[in-house]
């Protein structure tokens, strides 16, 4: 009898992982989405030698599709950063520590351009999947979130119009601007 309570309970904690890593496939597959389509719309309005576009891309665009993802989900998805524009993109307590476990693996030498990480969590009596995806500073970034001396004096005005509190400059390429995060209900 004591096997057989051991291999079910064993088959049904495989079953649980199983389902968490499906669960989580699909996270990263709909999250993953938005980064490269952002980029390309802000890479676009640079090519068109607008600024002002790529700043509308990031201002506007990206909060509208994040937003359009969350509504056909039904799951919270936005970016955050430890030195965030958008005074919305302040992370909670879980996205800081993981943003912060992600600046000291890129401080130890590991690619931002992998750094994840998925945890389902309980929160009250719910539990959700959490999902974070580090955003690395692009060169095409530079524009807005460079080191001062390298932001054209017209993009600075337009932030600091639009982002009076603005944290998000003094990047360098590679390393970590933020990331893109998701609140999973289960």
């Amino acid at each position: 009898m004591k096997k057989f309570i051991a291999a079910t309970l064993a088959l049904t904690a495989f079953h649980a992982l199983a389902n968490d890593a499906a669960l989580i496939e699909e996270t990263k597959k709909t999250a993953l989405a938005i980064p490269p389509k952002l980029l390309q719309m802000v890479q676009e309005e640079i090519n068109k030698g607008s600024h002002d576009g790529a700043i509308a891309a990031c201002n506007d665009k990206a909060p509208k599709m994040a937003a359009a993802a969350s509504q056909n989900t039904g799951w919270a998805i936005r970016r955050v950063s430890l030195k965030n524009r958008n005074p919305k993109a302040v992370p909670d307590a879980w996205e800081q520590a993981v943003l912060e476990d992600f600046d000291r693996r890129r401080a130890a030498g590991e690619s931002p351009a992998n750094m994840e990480k998925a945890e389902i969590v309980t929160e009250g009596d719910k539990r959700t999947l959490r999902y974070m995806k580090a955003l690395p500073t692009q060169a095409l970034c530079l524009n807005c979130h460079g080191t001062e001396d390298k932001i054209d004096a017209k993009v600075k005005a337009r932030l600091t119009e639009l982002y009076p509190n603005d944290k998000a400059t003094g990047y360098s390429e590679g390393q970590i601007r933020g990331a893109l995060t998701v609140k999973r209900p289960l």
